[in-house]
């Protein structure tokens, strides 16, 4: 039997299709990025750093795939940022992701942080989400 491929490209391809399919997201933020083009306006979503560890079962390949996404937003406070976070968990958490090459077994919601960009003006909120998807390999 031979390892099973990584899952981070497939599972970063599953969550940029279900958020950027979704309008009611698309109405708060200009956009879904892996790579944030220098012209991006805010409130917008980062899909961000990854790891994966092996979830193997007897005869089978599985993966856990642990996503953070980040929203970036320049609005006085956190409200708008956490209502796009809001948005991002209830596309996510506990829903059924299509995966290329991978069945889907759980997508769960793990933590959400508010940050503030402590560089002058310091009028860039940052509210930083992190997802834990678990898969089998077909």
């Amino acid at each position: 039997m031979t390892t099973a491929p990584s899952t981070m490209g497939p599972v970063q391809t599953a969550i940029y299709s279900r958020l950027t399919g979704d309008s009611s997201l698309m109405d708060l933020v200009t956009g879904v990025y892996d790579y944030v083009p220098e012209d991006a306006e805010y409130a917008y979503v980062v899909i961000g750093e990854a790891t994966e560890t092996p979830d193997n079962r007897h005869g089978g390949f599985g993966r856990q795939t642990v996503v953070t996404l980040h929203v970036w937003s320049k609005h006085r406070g956190h409200s708008k940022g956490l209502a796009i976070a809001k948005r991002v968990t209830e596309l996510l958490d506990h829903q059924p992701l299509t995966i290329e090459g991978q069945e889907h077994v759980v997508t769960r919601f793990e933590f959400s942080q508010t940050l503030t960009d402590p560089e002058p003006p310091g009028d860039i909120r940052h509210v930083v989400l992190r997802y834990r998807v678990v898969t089998e390999q077909h």
